[in-house]
């Protein structure tokens, strides 16, 4: 690598400039802050941890998004952390071992070894929050809650909300004895919402006319409330645990619906976001002008069993520079008060003074700096022996 490449970044990786920073850690402080005013408390897990304790059982995809390497001094593979659940999930079910419901949240960089959309990061800001030990309804309800508050904080307006359920898809599948390869295909099918692809595949599926329709029906059922009617119905092949998941589906949209205008609510059912661990209901914020994906989340129950505590579980998770990216908030303008070179001590107490109560003080580093060129709107300046503060 030359003097002229050196300073190029790994593709997808980004760098945060001066005023993008400043709205970033303001605003991660402020979400912070929420979450702990809902009961949420922080924990920061480690970057790296062994492998074995950040991929979790049918995580397949999140096993290909981490690297990985070898520990020196164990000898034992670690991996750096793709998704901050794992880990949360370890320190509740290992660490705090506490009964009850146990809220947490966590903020910080995950990397990725691929970007999930194109041109996106491969090191998001990962901020997020998890409810353990409560298998109730209204958990999902405070935790998609509280993620709708999130957003509107960050300055984005009436997101989206689509609501779904991760057991939908492997039900039908188990109704119709699929499995493998076959399984695989639908699923990413479902995930295009390709119509000539499902037939080709029905085309070539043994099955009965019965079963075709249903698993036809999961690409067209998206959408508003009606969906939920209309897959009572076309799913019903599927036994009592499809009835079981369209029925747990409907009472948090109309838990949801009471506090939510219908132009939020979205269904979709044949969606899975995320990690496999999911297994229940989940969720994702949609941004209604770009359509843009905001935040994530779901219920994933005893995802820690791996760690010798399984728990009912639910919470959510977002990308915070995207947030930002999203949002129509700015950086505030420079308020920074120039201070001239001096030994005098009552320039260096006044100094000490303005920045204990807030302000920030730039000091001139020589005769020839002045406020314009410290990019101050304001200048500390002698009269007399009174410093006093003047516009720049």
């Amino acid at each position: 690598m030359n003097s002229r490449t050196r300073w190029l970044l790994p593709t997808g990786i980004q760098e945060v400039l001066p005023n993008d920073a400043v709205i970033l850690e303001n605003q991660r402080r402020k979400l912070l802050d929420l979450f702990r005013s809902w009961g949420y408390r922080l924990v920061i897990p480690p970057f790296i941890e062994f492998v074995d304790s950040l991929l979790l059982k049918d995580s397949d995809d999140l096993n290909i998004q981490t690297f990985k390497f070898t520990d020196q001094m164990s000898g034992r593979t670690l991996g750096v952390r793709a998704d901050m659940t794992p880990q949360v999930a370890r320190i509740d079910a290992h660490m705090l071992k506490e009964e009850g419901a146990s809220r947490l949240c966590y903020c910080g960089t995950v990397l990725l070894t691929q970007a999930e959309s194109a041109g996106g990061t491969r090191s998001p800001l990962q901020i997020g929050a998890e409810l353990y030990g409560d298998a109730s309804i209204e958990s999902d309800v405070e935790v998609i809650r509280m993620m709708l508050t999130a957003i509107t904080e960050t300055g984005i307006d009436s997101p989206l909300l689509d609501l779904g359920h991760a057991g939908i898809f492997d039900i039908l599948c188990a109704g119709i004895e699929l499995t493998g390869d076959a399984k695989q295909e639908l699923f990413s099918i479902l995930q295009r919402k390709s119509a000539p692809d499902m037939q080709t595949f029905l085309d070539a599926l043994d099955c009965n006319s019965t079963q075709k329709t249903a698993i036809a029906a999961m690409n067209q059922l998206h959408g508003n409330a009606e969906v939920l009617q209309q897959a009572k119905s076309l799913l019903a092949v599927a036994g009592p645990s499809m009835s079981r998941a369209i029925n747990k589906l409907e009472a948090l949209a109309e838990k949801l619906g009471k506090r939510l205008s219908t132009q939020q609510l979205h269904f979709d059912l044949a969606e899975v976001r995320g990690y496999h661990y999911q297994n229940d209901l989940v969720f994702a914020a949609y941004d209604q002008s770009s359509g843009a994906e905001l935040a994530r989340g779901g219920r994933y129950d005893n995802i820690g069993e791996a760690f010798g505590r399984a728990r009912p579980a639910t919470g959510f998770s977002a990308d915070l520079k995207q947030l930002l990216k999203l949002s129509r908030l700015e950086s505030d303008s420079q308020t920074a008060i120039f201070a001239p070179l001096s030994d005098d001590p009552a320039l260096d107490q006044l100094i000490t003074e303005l920045r204990n109560s807030g302000e920030t003080i730039i000091a001139g580093l020589s005769s020839s700096d002045t406020a314009q060129s410290s990019a101050c709107n304001r200048q500390l300046q002698q009269n007399g022996d009174i410093w006093a503060i003047k516009e720049a």
